[in-house]
């Protein structure tokens, strides 16, 4: 029985002996205790509670150590990553740690400030402790940990992840915010509100006592709901040092309806094109009341800013000097109506090639939002298009990971998007139209890369894509107008064929690695969140196809027939649809894009 005083005299004389040696160190407890464990739930015990993951749940067998582990498989073009955020001190050493099964595992960190660090296992039929090691930038207040899986490899298994390191201080939680209250109550969603809290730096909503969305400001709208049907609402503040309590409870009942909402009553394959509302060019002028029924969302092109950072947008439609036929205002307003009437949406698209868009600062923002409201409740309009172009979006040096953005632009670009969304609620439609050198392009390069000397505009897109998949109704990418871009097969496509709509339109329904990095992966978005860009003609842009061609790519992204050298990694019957420039375009070309559309869709 006194086994434990030897091992602690023992332990003593060893200590003493080390110390009596020049150049020996021991860290004393006090130094030791500056360390602590970061993770939160780090073995799974309580279930997925501080994690946020596509495709996984905490089973109780196998594990490493405890009563569970973390249980997460690879579907189709999802890699069954689980994240959670910590808070960590700045330009400081950590060590990410974790135990794991399976073929294919992968550990990291991202938003270290620094160089993002991962570490993986090809097979690992027992457990295997990965570890890797990072020290965060000096701005770095938060770090993302992951694990995720492979395409198509199986199930993995997770366990005993921590992170050690310096603890983030003693800072308190915010209090509990007040004043809640609902706004807009639809037949699938409810509008909340509240007072600011200070000392927040987020905030996290709860629907029947279940955490549903975080939000950055004081509005949020909670979509998805049922019609007819009671739901009850709580809020919290959130910092770096933690989550408030709940505040009161508000309740609120969705109306019976009829199901709108940002893409529930649009059809299952739509048709999208821009009507030229502000200029004439050698299409001519049409107008709104004019266009077929075929057309599902008609933007109207463009609103445009008074000085590319104002943020200031204007929808100054074409003049009767330039367009001897435009109709009206009242005629164009009825015209909004009438289209509506017939279950088709309207919006205004802004920017386009001339109208460059920089919200540099929060006034441009709160301006931008300002003025497109304006316009949308001025002319009664669905929703809202960014077609950003040229130099509107951009990204800072140190500006490298698409999940925690930081150039103005681009985070000023997302606030103004979420305020109109929570503004106008649910049914509001919002649709973006970006160039394949914004976002496919990122697949190899994000921003000025690594070493610096890249175009800051790489990837651009990807940020304010991600953060609005949530709102997201419409992604259609111009697929025109493009350079030769690389596909998940690792090589390059070119516009003129199928082949270049089926790669660029995959690796938006696969996702992709950004700059290469296996672990940062830009997730895939719906099979109905996306329609493919084309031009309607010769005339209207670089990279037209004829109609076999525009075939060819649906038979294969829908059907996986029909398909050339590009192999899909999925079949999506589930596809949107096709986004047009122009509908002026078509028109003058006696709607060969558009009979094709109603031939292949029925």
């Amino acid at each position: 029985m006194d086994r434990p005083h030897r091992t602690r005299s023992l332990l003593a004389a060893l200590t003493a002996a080390l110390l009596a040696v020049p150049g020996i160190t021991v860290l004393s407890s006090a130094a030791r205790a500056a360390d602590a464990d970061l993770a939160r739930n780090g073995g799974f015990e309580s279930g997925l509670d501080g994690w946020t993951c596509t495709a996984g749940t905490a089973v109780g067998s196998p594990v490493h150590s405890g009563a569970a582990a973390l249980q997460a498989t690879p579907a189709g073009s999802d890699n069954a990553q689980c994240a959670q955020t910590v808070t960590v001190q700045p330009d400081a050493q950590y060590t990410l740690s974790g135990y794991v099964r399976g073929a294919y595992v992968y550990l990291g960190a991202s938003g270290t400030g620094t160089t993002d660090v991962s570490t993986w296992t090809q097979s690992a039929p027992d457990w295997q402790r990965l570890t890797t090691t990072f020290r965060t930038g000096p701005g770095t207040t938060k770090v993302t940990l992951y694990t995720h899986g492979w395409y198509g490899t199986g199930a993995y298994y997770a366990d005993d992840i921590s992170l050690t390191g310096p603890g983030a201080g003693t800072a308190q939680p915010p209090a509990a915010p007040t004043g809640l209250r609902t706004g807009t109550v639809t037949s699938s969603g409810v509008a909340l509100s509240w007072s600011a809290v200070t000392g927040a730096t987020g905030y996290a909503v709860y629907r029947d006592g279940v955490k549903v969305q975080t939000v950055s400001g004081t509005l949020a709208t909670v979509g998805g709901l049922a019609a007819a049907t009671a739901y009850s609402f709580q809020v919290t503040a959130v910092n770096d040092a933690g989550e408030s309590a709940r505040s009161a409870t508000v309740t609120a009942t969705t109306s019976a309806g009829s199901g709108g909402g940002g893409t529930s009553d649009l059809p299952a394959h739509a048709l999208v094109g821009y009507l030229h509302a502000t200029f004439a060019n050698g299409s001519g002028y049409t107008r709104l009341a004019d266009v077929p029924d075929s057309w599902d969302i008609i933007d109207l092109a463009f609103g445009e800013p008074t000085s590319a950072t104002s943020g200031d947008i204007r929808f100054d439609r074409c003049p009767v000097t330039e367009c001897p036929n435009v109709e009206s205002d009242a005629d164009f307003k009825a015209a909004v109506k009438a289209k509506q009437a017939a279950g088709k949406k309207v919006l205004i698209s802004i920017g386009g090639a001339n109208g460059q868009v920089q919200l540099t600062t929060t006034a441009a923002r709160d301006t931008f939002v300002s003025s497109v409201s304006k316009i949308i409740d001025d002319y009664g309009l669905d929703g809202l298009d960014i077609d950003f172009e040229g130099h509107s979006l951009s990204l800072d040096a140190d500006d490298t990971d698409f999940r925690n953005p930081k150039t103005p632009v681009i985070v000023n670009l997302i606030s103004a998007l979420k305020t109109l969304k929570a503004r106008y609620g649910s049914g509001f439609v919002l649709t973006m139209a970006p160039e394949t050198f914004f976002v496919q392009m990122g697949y190899q390069y994000y921003g000025t890369g690594q070493w610096g000397g890249q175009d800051p505009r790489c990837g651009a897109y990807l940020p304010v894509i991600h953060a609005l998949r949530d709102d997201l109704t419409l992604l259609h990418v111009q697929d025109y107008n493009s350079g030769p871009i690389m596909g998940l097969d690792n090589q390059y496509h070119s516009m003129g064929g199928a082949d270049f709509h089926i790669a660029m339109t995959d690796m938006l329904l696969t996702g992709f690695p950004v700059a290469g990095d296996a672990g940062n992966v830009f997730p895939p978005l719906r099979p109905d969140q996306i329609a493919i860009g084309m031009p309607a003609s010769v005339n209207a842009g670089n990279g037209h196809v004829a109609p076999a061609e525009v075939t060819k790519a649906l038979d294969c992204l829908t059907k996986k027939t029909n398909c050339g050298s590009y192999a899909t990694h999925g079949t999506w019957p589930a596809l949107r649809g096709l986004m047009t420039w122009s509908v002026n375009w078509d028109r003058f070309g006696n709607w060969e894009f558009q009979k094709n559309f109603d031939s292949y869709f029925g």
